[in-house]
């Protein structure tokens, strides 16, 4: 992936759109990670947005928890649009994708960080989708073009205890991208 920035975009407004659905009354639902409900998922998500924005514009993005605390209810909507912005310009530049940046995972070029933030962003919609009952449809495009992916940068034995993903899990027969994404990366589909 050369430049993942167009698929951050798309997959950013898939998460936005969906983020829309979210009432108040639902943040202390659970998700299908189970260290979070659903306001632990959007405080990691918003953070996670912050971080590599934060390695975007040169900082050390390791130093920086990755969630956000203090916001209302009623403010994730705004709070995830502040932290897409932030993210759109850091990342402008075309330079900043060949550029080496320190990632949770590693060292890399700054396009292979911005990728693993797609995935990220990918399997949290997901977790989202999931905890509210699947109100929108995704976008299959999106998780076609991450499997592959995540099947490459993720294999089943790179898992160990206290990883981010769990072990690889069956999909069932005729699962979507994104069903096969979760599966992929630990979640009971």
């Amino acid at each position: 992936m050369n430049d993942p920035r167009p698929l951050y975009e798309r997959a950013a407004d898939q998460f936005a759109s969906l983020l829309k659905t979210v009432t108040p009354e639902r943040l202390d639902g659970p998700t299908p990670c189970t260290e979070f409900d659903v306001r632990a998922l959007l405080s990691h998500v918003v953070g996670g947005v912050h971080r590599i924005a934060l390695i975007g514009e040169g900082g050390d993005g390791l130093s920086v928890p990755a969630r956000v605390d203090g916001v209302a209810d009623d403010g994730w909507v705004t709070a995830y649009e502040e932290a897409h912005r932030r993210f759109t310009a850091a990342w402008a530049d075309d330079t900043k994708l060949t550029r080496e940046v320190t990632v949770p995972w590693g060292t890399v070029p700054g396009a292979a960080a911005v990728g693993g933030y797609v995935m990220e962003t990918l399997t949290h919609t997901w977790d989202l989708s999931w905890s509210l009952g699947h109100p929108l449809p995704l976008d299959p495009a999106l998780a076609e073009v991450i499997l592959p992916i995540a099947h490459e940068v993720l294999p089943p034995e790179s898992r160990a205890e206290g990883a981010p993903f769990g072990p690889v899990r069956e999909a069932p027969e005729g699962a979507d991208a994104y069903d096969r994404l979760a599966a992929w990366l630990g979640r009971s589909v």
